[in-house]
């Protein structure tokens, strides 16, 4: 059940009558403020099949709540001059210099590439406008990859990779996997792996115990299922688990982590960069991270397929939407009370968070249901940061 302060004690009531419409098996929520937890709150089960209720120590794929982790590993790195943000990407991980930009595909079906009009920057690799794309949502890429062989991002096959560029770096937004890329390189600055890295530079010092890409036996054990949705709308369990014995740790995806983690990591970004009694950005950087950093683009829509028919996955229809160094940012403020220029984003789960630095209140909602932008769990979202401003 919620507990925390009793001013946001309405969430509890909007939480449990979603769980009773059957929206979603079960749901973990937090709100944190500048001191720590205002809110905590857990719903249903984690398993549509089996009694074990949600809990807040839950354990969820965060998927691409992961990129924001990857992110402030690429900025630790940069404040201690191991790295340029505006360098060719491909000094660190020459790899990346390896990408033509995909111009279509030849009577055979195979595809015609050029080679790009500029180099691939660190920068735009935080930003989403290096060309790189996922193929959950391009057409073009899945078709590549069908063409060559190449293994799909879930496969965790370093392969997965090596795919083309979309269009040239800095002319476009397109979500994709240009986070994995500068997890690439946080590895080849550091000579970690990204788990040790994170562990090492980011979880331990905030005391983030339950975030890992591979779960030990007690993560296992408190794990929430991933469930599908049918084309009636019904949701089946599924036993998706991120691969665990990858051939490189997904920056831009790979993590399973607690609300209570989330949160903590959340709580550093409004506290300016301390957290649990440690430093782990300074305060300029953070303040970097929530600049707009494609003041002429706007974050478009991916419309992702879905058994129940296309996603459209835009969070305010007819509102510009920028991207800082890791976020998404909204230019206006939003329905639901988030002030312009807030920060915030989610994972393919389900899992979405806000980041008010005008308020210092940060929100997390985890459910497990896929594909991404379900509308049940928007809405709900929706309904939750709505009370919170309401309360507050």
């Amino acid at each position: 059940m919620g507990d925390g302060v009793s001013k946001l004690a309405g969430l509890d009531r909007i939480f449990k009558e979603s769980i009773d419409r059957g929206d979603m098996p079960g749901v973990v929520a937090v709100v944190g403020g500048k001191q720590g937890t205002l809110y905590q709150g857990a719903f249903g089960r984690r398993d549509i099949g089996k009694p074990d209720p949600m809990t807040p120590d839950t354990v969820v794929w965060i998927a691409s709540m992961t990129k924001a982790i990857t992110t402030v590993a690429i900025m630790q790195l940069v404040e201690q001059g191991r790295l340029d943000l505006d360098a060719p990407a491909s000094r660190y991980a020459p790899a990346i210099g390896e990408a033509g930009v995909l111009e279509g595909f030849d009577e055979a079906g195979s595809p015609r590439l050029r080679a790009p009009k500029q180099a691939v920057t660190v920068r735009q690799l935080l930003t989403h406008t290096s060309g790189f794309g996922y193929d959950f949502a391009s057409s073009a890429i899945r078709q590549y990859l069908k063409a060559t062989g190449t293994p799909s991002t879930s496969s965790g096959k370093k392969a997965s990779l090596s795919v083309p560029l979309l269009f040239d770096p800095g002319e476009a937004f397109a979500y994709g996997i240009s986070t994995d890329w500068a997890g690439q390189i946080v590895e080849a600055i550091s000579g970690q792996d990204l788990q040790a890295y994170f562990a090492e530079h980011i979880l331990e010092p905030l005391g983030m115990t339950d975030t890992m890409f591979v779960l030990g036996p007690d993560q296992h054990a408190r794990r929430a299922t991933v469930h599908a949705i049918k084309e009636d709308a019904s949701l089946v369990a599924t036993d998706m688990v991120v691969q665990q014995q990858p051939e490189f740790f997904g920056g831009g995806g790979g993590l399973y982590s607690t609300a209570g983690d989330y949160l903590a990591f959340l709580t550093m970004l409004l506290n300016d960069g301390t957290g649990n009694g440690r430093r782990i950005l300074a305060a300029e950087t953070v303040a970097a991270m929530a600049v707009d950093q494609i003041p002429h683009l706007a974050m478009p829509e991916m419309k992702l397929g879905s058994p129940t028919g296309i996603r459209h996955t835009n969070f305010w229809p007819g509102m510009s939407q920028g991207w800082g160094l890791g976020f998404l940012i909204n230019r206006e403020t939003s329905p639901e009370g988030r002030p312009a220029g807030s920060l915030a984003w989610g994972g393919f789960a389900n899992t979405l968070y806000w980041i008010d630095r005008e308020n210092g209140i940060a929100g997390i909602l985890l459910a497990q249901v896929v594909p991404f932008f379900d509308p049940k769990v928007i809405a709900l979202f929706k309904a939750f940061e709505t009370e919170v401003y309401r309360s507050l």
